[in-house]
């Protein structure tokens, strides 16, 4: 705890010396964990682990979850449409015709604003507190165990890290949502926000933040950490070459493939509570159970469900990748580690 407390300050920790020894620092056991490949010598002027690390983490995330969401804006319109009322949007191709023909092809594009906004402070602090929670759980770990326990390190600091990013999305998903599935509600945020507050209050924007973490926090959980074992057995298995020799453009690829296979593994394990938010969203005073007992659990796994796993997995892909392309940019090594190569034992 002490360290956090220098590094919440500006205060680096003591580097590692040639011996090895280095105070109490755990950094070569989280370096181990988070980023294997270095930034290119002189390039790296963002110490890591320190305040304006994090801080560039957090931009990267806004960045990438922000204009990510945002690009698939039509997708999501007709998603959420399909959810409210599948009877009527039964199908993608029919749902999306359907949309264009009562509202006009702008209704496609409506909602982009509170979902740039909602998704990008979300973003900030699920990337920047990822890397905060992963560091200090580590650190409390101890090397043997946070070696031992990596992949407990990834689900519980992802955890940690969406907790807070839900409260912060909240308020603009209510209102996305009440935009894009109650025809004539409003136009976007400028009058959806404020007509959303008069009807339901302040409080309302925040109710479905319950449900918000029964989605989001098991969808980052498998994000995050199905992510970095990918990497790991991309690196290991597929890869024909050890990360630190591939380009930063090969790292990228490899960032970028690992976060749409992990985005597949997110959409499954996230698509009953995302049905439950769409549906509570769009029906003032509904209570959840009531909405489960109306779907069935079937229908609550499945309804939406191609469409999410085409629209969660490019998602998470390219929030993967421009999230390490960011950090590239300004000096920091791609997230993933790499363990290195075992020798093989001759018979």
């Amino acid at each position: 705890m002490f360290k956090f407390a220098a590094a919440s300050m500006g205060i680096s920790m003591p580097a590692r010396t040639e011996s090895g020894v280095s105070g109490q620092s755990q950094m070569p056991v989280v370096q181990s964990i988070v980023a294997a490949a270095p930034a290119e010598p002189g390039k790296n002027k963002i110490v890591m682990y320190s305040p304006a690390f994090y801080q560039t983490c957090a931009v990267g995330g806004a960045l990438a979850c922000g204009v990510t969401h945002m690009a698939v804006t039509p997708i999501d319109v007709v998603k959420c449409n399909m959810q409210v009322d599948p009877k009527k949007f039964s199908g993608i191709g029919q749902s999306f015709s359907l949309v264009m023909k009562e509202q006009g092809a702008a209704a496609l594009t409506r909602g982009w604003l509170p979902t740039l906004l909602g998704y990008g402070a979300q973003g900030a602090f699920k990337f920047g507190l990822y890397e905060y929670f992963k560091k200090t759980y580590a650190d409390m770990a101890g090397p043997e165990l946070a070696k031992q326990y990596q992949t407990v390190l990834f689900l519980a600091g992802s955890a940690s890290a969406e907790f807070f990013a839900d409260i912060a999305l909240c308020p603009m998903e209510a209102v996305k949502v009440k935009v894009q599935t109650v025809p004539g509600f409003a136009k976007g945020l400028t009058d959806g926000l404020p007509k959303f507050i008069q009807q339901e209050g302040v409080a309302g924007l925040f109710r479905g933040v319950v449900p918000l973490w029964g989605r989001q926090i098991p969808y980052t959980m498998m994000k995050f950490g199905a992510f970095e074992n990918v990497v790991q057995g991309l690196y290991t298995y597929v890869v024909p070459k050890p990360k630190n020799d591939c380009t930063k453009g090969e790292q990228l690829g490899v960032s970028f493939l690992a976060g749409y296979i992990a985005g597949v593994f997110c959409a499954v394990v996230s698509q009953p509570a995302d049905n439950l938010v769409s549906r509570m969203n769009s029906q003032k005073g509904v209570p959840a159970a009531a909405i489960i007992k109306e779907m069935g659990w079937y229908q609550l796994f499945t309804r939406g469900l191609p469409l999410r796993i085409v629209m969660v997995g490019t998602l998470t892909g390219l929030q993967w990748g421009i999230y390490d392309a960011y950090k590239v940019s300004v000096g920091l090594p791609t997230t993933g580690s790499v363990e290195p190569a075992k020798p093989v034992e001759k018979k």
